[in-house]
């Protein structure tokens, strides 16, 4: 016996005859007996102090005693008796079958038809009576009142033994097998053979389906005979009636009555054995069980107090299913005995190694989490307010120690923390043992991932909760801890929810890192997650586990950390070249898309860490700092105090990249740092006596093309940083961008001995000329380099005391050029102040003083010193080449006196054939 679901007391004994058919009325007994009488009895409340009670209509726990005998109720004995109680009838089967009013049995009808009759069914709700008569089945209908009219009859291959009403079908028992049978039409229809020793037994369900009996099993159908399920119940021995009062289904056995659970797999209860039972019936409140000569009462046994019995012998899933079967009014009383029942039957089930189901029941027990965790010791959880101190917990944990991963891939520190096993383990209890523990721990997964949802969700609307407060002003002051992690909400300090949060996760963390699910790991701190890092970061660093570190610094915007560590394993894994994966992880470009991220929240981190790949990424890391729209000039500013080396690279990447995007002031600077590294370089060649004009260094050529290229530097400063001596295509470059034409051309011709370049300088100011307003003086540049060639006798010491002296006149806090001010803009101006060239008296070939127009006596008086001749060569050649663009006129009057007419007429063969 499991537990006692039913207290057997006996109501009555020694009956003067013997008992045939017995049933209840409200708290009476009609006991049909062998003699034909109908005898009556009733609670005896006149031997018992008790009053009587206020209910009548349930049958008593008490002694029963005889209330009245009905003498010749039936002239042979009863088979059977059933009270209508929704008609207030009795049937009565005998020779016939019987309806008598109750109380005062007065006979209302019988069914003469029904002689010979040795099973019956009611079907209370539609009022139809059926029965078996020899080969015949019969079909009857109350007609509400006295009478009964007979509907149907159908012919049966055989005597049936046993019968129910199936919804509108009947279930028969006939020779070895169930059949359905059709009540419109009589067809019949087989369900499965019956078996061979035990006689059949067709019970009705209170769903409407049945229980059929084949030996010692039953099988439930439905109304059709369709098989509802492969369980079936099994009783110790076939059954000769079975009634069903939920959750228990009660056989008659030959010597004892058995009590199984209706719950799959129909464990055996409870059994009660009498001698000699000839009759068991169900009653309100009871079950009867009618033996030769006395009754007793079966009476459930409270369920609060099966429900503690069941509990106390070990037995959880019954004392749960009684539990559901508590009335609706002791919902608390449920709920507790439930939780209660949840976490006995989960400390069962852990201690016998069902740790996922035991954490299925300590899920539906609601306990707290941290009850949960007391199981598993090696988890280290957070400090907290909110862990309460755990009173009478069963301790089912296993050491600490011992919650190990197996294979997962566990650092050797935290191996080597682990006690040696007992020397007597073998290998295979070892690897067992593994295997348990980590089972504990993947049991424990799926328990927080099941519980996570509510709790981070309820942490997550307390911090939003706050913020909202904070956002609208209403004084909410408390203490903040400002971590965030991932769109956290700021938190504050004593917030039990986001404690509670913070366990689960870094309980959670731990478990999954300890059974090796690197993947599972990653997915929570990427998400929405409350770690807390200390622990966390701990453990990360004992395995090496360096991707999952990574995330958990950025899941809590630990960046710089993150970033520390990012460069360290950078750094060893170019120390050891062999480690592809580490490499091809923690490479530069990994930095660079960890900072994408920052560049809008945290623009310094960003400059502090990108100087640690500008080197190796240079491109990807100018387009770091502009799609993150950092200013310019912070980049620029932080390169020159902590990366000098990298400022040129810099500023001259991102001039290539976005030329407008840089301002006027880096332009400058960018020339300067070119411009500092070439007089260094010079300065060293100079030294050795081995400088050369025409040397061109890597970086005297990015400045020459800065120089030329763009405008936002100030030409006048740089011009003082010249040397007098060197650097003349610098010097005449930056003449040239302060209008100086003359001197730049001077420069190319006399002390660069370049033409070609000195040409190429005056075709880019007639170009840029072109693009101006219309001016009579556009061909006047050109005009200006013909003077330089016939005025050969400006020494170089002339040129260079013009330049010391232009130099020297400079405000020497010339405000740089700003960036919007363009080349072009500036010559533009320049040209408003150059007369026509066309009809003029005298002409000015530059804004500059030392461009005004001369004769060839002019030129005559200003050739005082050198002994160089007159470059005329290089005048008609330049004649010839860009005739289109001189006006002649003003060229013929430049010419010296003694040029011969055939030379000029060479270079106007090109206007004679235009």
């Amino acid at each position: 016996m499991v537990h006692s679901a039913y207290d057997c007391f006996e109501l009555l004994g020694g009956s003067p005859t013997k008992i045939d058919a017995i049933e209840s009325y409200g708290s009476k007994l009609f006991l049909g007996c062998s003699d034909g009488s109908l005898r009556i009895y009733a609670p005896d409340f006149a031997g018992s102090e008790l009053s009587p009670p206020s209910d009548q209509h349930v049958l008593r726990k008490e002694q029963y005693a005889l209330e009245r005998t009905v003498v010749g109720f039936s002239k042979k004995p009863i088979v059977s008796m059933e009270v209508l109680e929704s008609r207030e009838l009795l049937l009565s089967l005998s020779e016939s079958i019987a309806f008598h009013r109750l109380p005062s049995l007065e006979t209302i009808a019988v069914i003469t038809k029904a002689k010979g009759a040795n099973v019956y069914s009611w079907d209370d709700r539609r009022g139809f009576l059926c029965y078996a008569r020899q080969k015949r089945v019969h079909i009857f209908r109350h007609d509400g009142g006295g009478g009964f009219v007979e509907v149907k009859d159908f012919g049966v291959p055989d005597t049936v033994k046993s019968m129910s009403w199936s919804g509108e079908n009947i279930c028969l028992a006939i020779r070895k097998e169930y059949v359905i049978l059709n009540a419109t039409n009589g067809a019949l229809s087989e369900v499965f053979p019956s078996g061979k020793l035990a006689s059949p037994l067709v019970v009705s369900l209170p769903s409407g389906e049945l229980l059929l009996g084949k030996e010692n099993i039953g099988v439930f159908v439905d109304q059709n005979g369709k098989l509802l399920q492969a369980d079936r119940i099994c009783w110790s021995e076939a059954p000769t009636a079975v009634i069903i009062q939920k959750p228990y289904a009660i056989a008659l056995l030959p010597r004892r009555v058995e009590v199984r659970s209706l719950r799959v797999p129909y464990p055996l209860i409870q059994t009660v054995v009498l001698q000699n039972i000839r009759r068991l019936v169900k009653s309100n409140n009871a079950v009867i069980v009618a033996l030769d000569y006395s009754v007793y009462g079966l009476f459930p046994v409270p369920l609060g107090a099966q429900i503690v019995q069941l509990t106390a012998s070990g037995n959880f899933e019954e004392a749960l299913a009684l539990c559901k079967l508590l009335p609706p009014e002791d919902s608390s009383l449920r709920a507790a005995k439930e939780g209660s029942i949840h976490i006995r039957y989960a400390h069962h089930l852990f201690d016998n190694g069902s740790y996922e189901e035991a954490m299925e029941h300590f899920l539906a027990s609601q306990v707290d989490i941290t009850y949960v965790l007391s199981v598993y010791p090696s988890i280290v959880l957070p400090k907290t307010t909110v862990i309460p101190e755990p009173e009478g917990i069963v301790d089912m944990s296993l050491d600490a120690s011992h919650l190990q991963r197996g294979s997962s891939g566990l650092s050797d520190d935290m191996e080597s923390s682990l006690p040696p096993q007992p020397s007597e383990f073998d290998e295979n209890t070892a690897l067992e043992f593994k295997k348990v523990n980590h089972n504990t721990l993947v049991a424990l997964i799926k328990f927080l991932q099941k519980k996570r949802f509510g709790i981070v969700e309820k942490a997550a609307y307390e911090g939003t909760e706050e913020v909202v407060l904070d956002a609208v002003g209403d004084g909410f002051t408390s203490t903040r801890s400002k971590k965030s992690n991932k769109g956290r909400a700021v938190a504050s300090i004593n917030s039990a929810a986001r404690e509670m949060a913070a366990i689960l996760d870094t309980a959670l963390f731990q478990a999954l890192v300890l059974t090796g699910q690197s993947s599972a790991v990653l997915d929570l701190l990427k998400g929405l997650n409350y770690c807390d890092v200390k622990i966390c970061e701990e453990i990360l660093q004992k395995g090496n586990h360096y991707a999952t570190l990574l995330e958990l610094y950025k899941s809590n915007s630990t960046h710089h950390k993150a970033l520390k560590l990012l460069h360290q394993l950078l750094e060893e894994s170019k120390s050891n070249q062999s480690q592809g994966n580490l490499t091809q992880m923690f490479s530069p470009q990994a930095i660079i898309e960890y900072l994408k991220p920052l560049c809008a929240t945290d623009p310094m981190l960003v400059l502090e860490f990108s100087t640690l790949v500008l080197e190796n990424c240079p491109m990807q890391t100018i387009e770091l700092f502009l799609s993150g729209n950092i200013p310019a000039d912070l980049v620029n500013s932080y390169l020159k105090q902590h990366a000098p080396s990298m400022q040129g690279k810099y500023l001259e990447l991102m001039l290539a990249m976005n030329e407008n995007g840089i301002p006027g002031s880096l332009q400058n600077e960018m020339v300067q740092i070119y411009l500092s590294e070439v007089l260094d370089w010079y300065a060293e060649l100079n030294a050795e006596q081995k400088w050369d004009e025409k040397d061109y260094s890597p970086t005297r050529k990015k400045l020459l093309s800065a120089l030329e290229s763009i405008s936002g530097y100030n030409p006048e400063a740089l011009l003082k940083c010249l040397p007098l001596d060197a650097l003349f295509e610098e010097r005449a470059i930056l003449l040239g961008k302060m209008n100086q034409h003359e001197l730049a051309l001077s420069l190319y011709i006399q002390k660069l001995n370049l033409p070609e370049l000195a040409l190429a300088y005056c075709d880019r100011i007639y170009v840029s000329l072109v693009h101006q307003p219309p001016t009579k003086s556009s061909g006047n540049i050109y005009l200006t380099l013909m003077q330089i060639y016939l005025n050969p006798r400006k020494t170089t010491k002339n040129i260079e005391k013009q330049i010391a002296n232009l130099v020297s006149s400079q405000n020497t806090n010339i405000p740089r050029v700003a960036s919007g001010t363009s080349f072009k803009a500036r010559v533009g101006r320049a040209t408003k102040k150059i007369a026509s060239i066309k009809g003029a008296e005298d002409m000015q070939v530059g804004p500059s003083s030392t461009d005004s127009g001369r004769s060839d006596g002019d030129a005559e008086e200003s050739n005082e010193e050198g002994d160089s001749t007159i470059m005329l060569d290089q005048v008609l050649d330049l004649l010839s080449r860009r005739w289109d663009r001189i006006n002649g006129a003003q060229a013929l009057k430049l010419l010296p006196r003694e040029t011969k007419l055939q030379v000029v007429l060479k270079w106007m063969d090109p206007l004679q054939n235009s």
